[in-house]
């Protein structure tokens, strides 16, 4: 069962001192009518002084020693009486010009009221004559004195909270403004003004530069042999290494002094009419005409197609078109000389090759001739092939005395005699046979053996053939260097002339102007992250 509550609630304001005693006396509460004169002094109003001396107030309101708490209370009280205060002890001097305490604790109880106090009657007393504690604290119209208040400002809290966040916003802006001022002024400064710088050297002081483009490529005249080698033959592989060979001369120091001696390299960028930049100083060192040379001659070799392409720029097209036909021209003798001391080696060793085999051959004839002159027989090997025929003709007949021996000792009763005759022919045969081969392996006097000295013979003819065969060999090689020695052996073939050209080339004026404005950015980006990360870094 819920019961409804007897106490009456009413809405009632806060006073200076002993504002719970003066609502309890005010609804009629005896006790609290007894205690409220004994308990609760009347605390005097503190008027404006008319003096302009609110400073002497405030200093009196800092010796009061109050705390923290208590000046963050008067702040929230003064808020909501509509009052704005700076400071929180200005706070406290306003609620005090206004007589309200801004310490004095709400006592719960004073919002209840017995019933028979509720039931009698209200004494309505004259406001003005009665002191500001024995006031009635009942909802009334606050009256707006002009004199008391401490300025003019009536805004209500949410209108202060939106003009501070406009404030806020507004700082923000500013700050926001000031760092994208600063930002545009770093930008001009570092990012801009050299761009500007860069663009007008290269639209009005920049000297127009003509470059002459020509294209040529390195062809091999001998032909190669057959296996391996001959895959490669009429490919750019044939003639790679001669085409870097030609492309590291042709950006070398020699060709530069050489095309320097021939055409006059640094008497035509010594001129007045060339700009600063590209000029060479009258007293410049061949180190700095080098540099410059590399900057303007330009040679790249393409190893899939095997063409060098050369681009050769100056500030008048004629003199770039004949600049370009000196180095094409040094590049040809560069390559005839690549192989004319291989070619000139080549013939060398074929007349030594020469030499040798004719002195090889002479040295094989004369030790024929030696063996032939000491050999007791003019011809060894005839008169070795007759004793060997004549050792045949005996065995035949060794054979057939033989055969006639064995038909008489088939008989039974053989003739003594006849068979003596045969085996005395056999004999005899064998006797001859082996004359026959003592004659041929017997030594002479003065020499060896028949056998041997053909043997001898035999090895010097066939010593005397091998050297016949090196020596014609030595002959046709020695042909052959010759041959090389007086043709080219590579030859440099140009498939685009260089010719003189009508517009300038350099510099691209719009391309180097955005590529400067890029560099600049990068580096001025770099810089700032790495300032960022370092004053991050100070910071934590």
């Amino acid at each position: 069962m819920t019961m409804k509550p007897t106490a009456k609630r009413f809405r009632i304001r806060r006073s200076e001192h002993g504002m719970g005693n003066a609502q309890m006396a005010a609804a009629g509460h005896p006790a609290a009518a007894s205690a409220a004169p004994a308990s609760n002094a009347p605390s005097p109003r503190i008027e404006r002084p008319a003096d302009g001396g609110v400073e002497q107030a405030l200093l009196a309101i800092r010796n009061e020693g109050l705390t923290a708490r208590q000046l963050r209370m008067a702040r929230r009280i003064a808020q909501k009486h509509g009052l704005d205060p700076s400071t929180d002890y200005e706070a406290v001097y306003l609620l005090r010009l206004k007589g309200i305490d801004p310490f004095q604790r709400e006592n719960a109880l004073d919002l209840m009221l017995p019933a028979d106090a509720a039931s009698q009657p209200k004494r309505k007393a004259p406001v003005a004559d009665q002191p500001l504690a024995q006031q009635p604290q009942l909802p009334q119209a606050v009256r707006e004195d002009a004199r008391n208040l401490p300025a003019t400002d009536t805004r209500s809290p949410a209108e202060r909270r939106a003009q501070e966040i406009t404030v806020i916003q507004k700082d923000m802006a500013r700050r926001r403004r000031r760092r994208m001022r600063m930002l545009f002024a770093r930008l001009a400064a570092f990012v801009l003004l050299p761009t500007i710088v860069a663009g007008w050297y290269f639209f009005t002081l920049a000297t127009p530069m003509y470059a002459s483009k020509s294209e040529f490529l390195i062809l091999k005249a001998e032909t190669s042999s057959g296996g391996i080698g001959g895959l490669f033959s009429g490919t750019q592989f044939a003639t790679n290494q001669d085409a870097i060979a030609v492309q590291s001369y042709l950006t070398s120091k020699d060709a530069m002094l050489r095309l320097d001696g021939d055409e006059g390299f640094r008497s035509h960028f010594a001129q007045l009419e060339i700009d600063p930049l590209h000029r060479l100083e009258p007293d410049a060192t061949a180190e700095d005409m080098y540099k410059l040379y590399k900057k303007y001659v330009q040679i790249g070799y393409d190893p899939t197609e095997g063409v060098i392409r050369m681009e050769v720029a100056a500030a008048d097209p004629q003199v770039a078109a004949d600049f370009s036909t000196a180095l094409i021209g040094y590049a040809e003798e560069r390559v005839d000389n690549l192989t004319a001391r291989k070619r000139e080696n080549a013939v060398k060793d074929a007349e030594l090759g020469l030499t040798e085999a004719e002195q090889a051959r002479r040295t094989a004839q004369e030790r024929l001739v030696r063996l032939q002159q000491d050999s007791a027989v003019l011809d060894p090997r005839a008169r070795i092939g007759a004793l060997q025929g004549r050792i045949e003709t005996v065995e035949t007949e060794i054979q057939e005395k033989n055969l006639q021996l064995q038909a008489l000792m088939d008989n039974a009763r053989p003739n003594r005699s006849r068979v003596e005759g045969v085996e005395a022919d056999i004999r005899r045969l064998e006797t001859l046979k082996a004359e026959i081969n003592a004659e041929m392996t017997a030594q002479s006097a003065g020499a060896g053996s028949l056998a041997e000295t053909a043997v001898q013979i035999q090895l010097a003819e066939a010593d005397l053939t091998t050297r016949d065969m090196m020596l014609s060999a030595a002959l046709e090689r020695l042909d052959q260097a010759r041959r090389d020695a007086d043709s080219q052996a590579r030859y440099l073939t140009t498939s685009v002339y260089p010719l003189p050209s009508q517009d300038p080339s350099y510099p691209r004026a719009f391309e180097n102007t955005l590529l400067t404005f890029l560099v600049f950015s990068g580096i001025y980006l770099l810089i700032s992250l790495t300032a960022s990360i370092l004053r991050e870094q100070v910071a934590n």
